[in-house]
């Protein structure tokens, strides 16, 4: 028998009500902001023809269908009683067939990082910047004409930045060494996708979740509406956007180093990272896609990201790139997974000691698990 879910049998009867009635007031605000969206549609698709931002994917030409590939990482923390237990994973996903990569392409196609931490509320940060070195080192190592990544091209190094900054206060962990193990590689493969120079090849930034408003800000749309949930309304399908630099950040970009300096190469680099916005089809939302420079000043190029990405979201439902949306999906059950590896470690333990194993439950008891992508 289906089991029916039941969210509010665990709540008072009152709370609930409140919540409810609550809940529609905030649909009623909501509808309001809405409708206004919905009054400035032609308005906002006059200033963005006039300007000459707005054009269609058959302006660019229909190349080849591309072969396309995603990535995806997610990290858990497990807090148990006398230790951490730390576990990040990335993996790469080829995206619909046909066409499939035929060049070599390099095995595994995932990468792992699992095992136990003494007691760090900073373990968090630390496994997320593992993830992200992970993914960055899939990306570069995939043969596919485009790489999509899911996230903004600029959350590596923010991540990355958190990471050390957190090593730097909690030296000595396996998982502090890891890090810094992978960091020249990551520096050197983060910055191959950031500029793009091979012709052959292609990364875009695929975030789901955006604040940005670059196209906002220039043309003065309604501040509370980001630059996606507008473009989602006013474009058709087959339409994008010009691309356009990315806001800059108030402070530049840098990234501090194991050794406390400051390195400030990726200010540059990052400052000409370029958006634009595309609606493949109905039933997709605008997708905002970060490139490189070299790739948003070529229509050539524009063309093939394009056409990958109208082939992989051309399946109703699924409302991102298919490899994304297969990948984010496997990568989403390491944090299930965790209680498994837990008791299979476990279960070891027990065989090797020799005392009360009662002792040993209780150490490898978890309170809660602290997870992401």
């Amino acid at each position: 028998m289906e089991k029916i879910e039941q969210p509010f049998s665990e709540l008072p009867e009152a709370l609930v009500e409140e919540i409810l009635a609550k809940s529609e007031e905030i649909g009623s605000s909501l509808y309001e902001s809405f409708k206004e969206i919905q009054k400035k549609k032609e308005d906002i698709r006059n200033q963005l023809l006039t300007k000459g931002f707005l054009k269609r994917d058959s302006e660019v030409g229909y190349p080849a269908i591309p072969t396309t590939c995603g990535i995806d990482g997610s990290y858990a923390v497990e807090r148990l009683l006398s230790i951490d237990f730390v576990a990040c994973a990335a993996v790469a996903i080829e995206g619909l067939t046909p066409p499939s990569e035929k060049r070599h392409w390099e095995k595994p196609h995932h990468r792992v990082f699992i095992g136990p931490e003494k007691h760090n509320p900073e373990s968090t940060s630390i496994i997320r910047g593992l993830m992200m070195e992970m993914e960055i080192e899939l990306a570069v190592k995939a043969p596919h004409d485009i790489v999509f990544l899911d996230g903004s091209l600029t959350t590596p190094l923010i991540y990355m930045n958190q990471a050390i900054n957190k090593i730097v206060e909690s030296k000595g962990t396996k998982l502090s060494k890891e890090v810094i193990d992978r960091l020249d590689e990551f520096l050197t493969t983060y910055q191959t996708i950031l500029e793009a120079k091979r012709s052959d090849k292609l990364w875009a930034g695929i975030p789901k979740y955006t604040t940005k408003r670059e196209l906002g800000e220039k043309f003065s749309w309604p501040a509370h509406y980001d630059d996606r949930a507008v473009l989602t309304t006013i474009l058709y399908p087959g339409e994008f956007t010009h691309p356009i630099p990315l806001t800059p950040p108030l402070q530049p970009w840098h990234l501090k180093l194991p050794t406390g300096d400051i390195d400030r190469e990726f200010d540059d680099i990052l400052r000409r990272v370029h958006v634009m916005y595309y609606k493949p089809h109905k039933w997709t939302p605008a997708l905002r896609v970060e490139i490189a420079p070299s790739i948003a000043t070529n229509n050539s190029r524009i063309a093939i990201l394009l056409q990958g990405l109208k082939y992989q979201c051309g399946t109703p439902g699924i409302l991102e790139p298919y490899p994304l949306y297969i990948a984010d999906r496997m990568v989403k059950h390491l944090r299930k997974a965790i209680p498994a590896f837990r008791q299979t470690a476990t279960k070891k333990m027990t065989e090797l000691h020799t005392g009360d194993i009662g002792e040993i439950f209780f150490s490898m008891h978890g309170y809660r698990t602290e997870s992401g992508r």
